[in-house]
């Protein structure tokens, strides 16, 4: 069972406010009101409405629509949709940039790699995984291991070469464990952080 006393000390200590609040049925729950997320950035509720929303979900599906057509889809001025985007760009809301599919790039395998960490900080080693050209993300995490990183290859002959050859030697890494992807079902990239 979940100590309610110990997981507020935990949470302020890993940088999240967290409060206990009480249901009317007498149940106790927590909610987080602030996440902190990297160099301290702190995101409460983002602020964005419904012409917010529209403009993003249609750069979403066509990233080239300029603000005119933007504008007539909402039933807003093109100045409207100008100074909403210059908003959400400076306040970090959304950004708007190019992806390209893995495959594009002769991508074909995608790992998943969990890392635990012994003798080194885990900041360090996350440094050093990042700094590898096929790791194209490392997360820090609280759970059975320190570090999650998402790996792409060209091929499955590559695996044991990066792992023995680029991730091993890194000081401070104890245990890895990679899962191979065999089918995406569903990979979005419309929320991403900036």
């Amino acid at each position: 069972m979940l100590d309610l006393k110990k997981y507020l000390s935990y949470a302020q200590k890993i940088g999240k406010q967290a409060a206990i609040h009480k249901a009317g049925w007498g149940k106790t729950f927590l909610s987080v009101d602030h996440m902190k997320l990297r160099k301290g950035r702190r995101i409460t509720n983002a602020g964005i409405d419904a012409i917010d929303k529209g403009i993003i979900d249609i750069l979403t599906v066509n990233g080239r629509a300029n603000n005119q057509e933007i504008a007539a889809r909402l039933s807003v001025t093109p100045a409207t949709v100008s100074s909403r985007l210059n908003r959400m760009e400076e306040q970090r809301i959304m950004k708007v940039v190019a992806v390209t599919d893995f495959a594009a790039h002769g991508y074909n395998v995608i790992i998943a790699i969990g890392v635990s960490v012994k003798g080194r900080p885990v900041l360090e080693v996350a440094q050093d995984l990042a700094a590898l050209p096929e790791v194209f993300s490392v997360n820090v995490m609280h759970g059975r291991y320190d570090l999650e990183m998402l790996v792409v290859l060209h091929d499955f002959e590559e695996v044991r070469v990066f792992l023995d050859n680029h991730v091993r030697p890194i000081e401070g890494i104890d245990e890895m464990d990679p899962g191979i992807a065999v089918d995406i079902k569903k990979f979005e990239f419309n929320i991403a952080p900036l």
